[in-house]
């Protein structure tokens, strides 16, 4: 019998490794066994090495420590405007407790998707779509209290909840693109009715300011214009002042200044200073007077020497215009009152 020789050693072999590996065992890290001797609960093992009695201790499970993310599937909910809307959630959990992960719930996985899915109902049911769009955050807040609250007890904490998509109805979804296109061009007409406002409002601030500037620059050329004009006419007026001019002087210079008068086709009517006819006048009767030798009305008499014409205007004595002028008014207004005091009364027949 030289092969059983051979074949009971080697199910010693056997038997003593299959002790051996019921014996020691080895757990990773973030790893939990739970561990039952003869049907209970005996203890819990974490990472490292441990040693079990062979054939009354049992691996009854393995649980993984490390936070675990469960993404559901959409589930449809009836929001409070009786809009039925498809929810995609993503849970994020860990088990805390491996002991209670296993015994207190046969699958905590399917019991934290129904009461996910029971807990969205009840919470999207007391809002309209409008607030379901807009306030995932508080909806996110409520799912996280009530799971972890309820999954307290299995040994499991709920870390977050998130709302992957909330897709409403085609024809929900239609009439809000419509709604948004229009609010988009509701926004756009009101930024290109400011942009025109303010563009009109800058032109006309730009052509106030150009206006201002046009006549404080026309003022300050009439200012500097009138006061070059002044001192201009206050020179010549110094000038003159200064060569003390005569009557005949004064007589030329208004014969001169008479064929500007008449230039021109459309003059038709002259206008001629009453200084002009006082002055015409006091040549005449000087040219009248001229053998005599004596000096004309209102005028001093003056000698004119042989020389150059500087020389003899540098020897006159010329009067002030103002007096003179005077003067040659009130032998105007003389003559004029004796005139009337020796011509026949009207009505009255000249005597013969």
């Amino acid at each position: 019998m030289p092969d059983l020789a051979w074949i009971i050693p080697l199910l010693i072999l056997a038997f003593a490794i299959i002790v051996l590996m019921r014996t020691v065992r080895i757990v990773p890290q973030q790893t939990a066994l739970i561990i039952e001797r003869l049907g209970r609960y005996s203890r819990t093992l974490e990472g490292g090495i441990h040693f079990l009695i062979p054939f009354v201790d049992k691996v009854r499970a393995n649980v993984d420590l490390r936070e675990q993310v469960v993404s559901f599937p959409p589930q449809p909910v009836i929001t409070s405007d009786n809009l039925v809307v498809n929810i995609d959630s993503v849970i994020y959990y860990s088990v805390n407790d491996a002991k209670s992960a296993v015994y207190e719930i046969a699958n905590f996985i399917a019991g934290i998707e129904q009461l996910t899915v029971t807990t969205l109902r009840n919470v999207i049911g007391s809002l309209d779509l409008e607030q379901t769009l807009t306030s995932r955050d508080q909806i996110n807040g409520q799912l996280r209290g009530v799971l972890d609250e309820a999954t307290g007890k299995w040994g499991i904490r709920v870390n977050r909840v998130e709302l992957k998509a909330i897709d409403p109805p085609m024809s929900v979804q239609e009439s809000m693109e419509k709604q948004m296109k229009a609010e988009r061009d509701r926004r756009a007409a009101i930024l290109n009715a400011e942009g025109v406002k303010a563009s009109q409002i800058l032109t006309a601030e730009g052509e106030k300011q150009s206006s201002i500037l046009r006549a404080e620059g026309s003022a300050q050329a009439r200012i500097l214009e009138a006061q070059g004009q002044a001192r201009a006419i206050q020179q010549v007026f110094d000038a003159i002042h200064r060569g003390r001019p005569t009557e005949k002087l004064l007589a030329y210079q208004y014969l001169q200044v008479l064929p500007q008068l008449a230039r021109g086709d459309s003059n038709k009517m002259w206008i001629i200073p009453s200084e002009l006819t006082d002055a015409l006048k006091g040549i005449g009767g000087m040219l009248g007077r001229g053998d005599t030798g004596r000096p004309g009305l209102g005028e001093e008499e003056v000698e004119v020497a042989d020389g150059p014409a500087d020389d003899v205007f540098e020897s006159v004595s010329l009067a002030d215009p103002s007096e003179a002028l005077a003067k040659a008014r009130q032998d105007v207004a003389d003559v004029t009152t004796q005139e009337g005091r020796t011509s026949p009364a009207q009505g009255e027949t000249p005597r013969s």
